[in-house]
């Protein structure tokens, strides 16, 4: 006997998909609200002077990290080690962050990219960013990611329809192959 199988009712959501959009609505209201505000109080051509500075500075800090962990990943490599993890990643995760928050138009996503860069509260957030990695690791424990990620990345190389993709081996030229009756390019002995 076969169980029922209710199709017409939608998979349950989680508290955080449904509540995610209306913070993120939210958000943004407040944002215009606060740059409404300033403008009212300051001049409108400053607003946009400022978010106009915010852009520019984000995307110097995504810069200047991006080359900062590519010069430090470069020095591992000529010293014949593999990148360190650890700290200098998360300042260099923090530092992106905050310049994706500049980026985005607002004061209060500029608040946040400021809290990001100053140490005594980008030690806070290094805290909270840890406890909260140990939470979901927790709760969802996994394989090894590397593995994983180069697992999913060579399936989905193979299921596009115009990646080519060719099974087999590589042989070295240089080393001497073992021949087997298939590869023999003389003619069979007759008898």
């Amino acid at each position: 006997m076969t169980p029922h199988v209710d199709l017409t009712r939608a998979p349950r959501r989680s508290r955080l998909r449904r509540v995610l959009p209306l913070l993120l609505v939210a958000w943004m209201l407040l944002e215009i609200w606060l740059m409404i505000q300033v403008a009212d109080a300051t001049n409108g051509l400053l607003v946009v002077l400022l978010l106009v500075l915010g852009a520019v500075l984000g995307s110097r800090l995504i810069k200047r990290a991006g080359l900062r962990a590519l010069r430090s990943a470069s020095a591992a490599f000529e010293q014949g080690r593999l990148p360190e993890s650890g700290a200098a990643e998360t300042g260099t995760s923090l530092t992106v962050l905050a310049g994706l928050l500049l980026i985005l138009p607002g004061f209060l996503s500029d608040a946040l990219a400021l809290t990001l860069l100053f140490p005594p509260t980008r030690a806070l957030w290094r805290v909270a960013g840890r406890s909260t990695a140990r939470k979901l690791v927790r709760a969802a424990p996994m394989g090894d990611p590397l593995a994983d990620a180069l697992r999913m990345q060579q399936q989905f190389r193979m299921h596009r329809p115009d990646g080519k993709v060719v099974q087999g081996e590589v042989v070295d030229p240089a080393e001497p192959q073992p021949r087997t009756d298939g590869d023999d390019p003389r003619p069979p002995l007759s008898r």
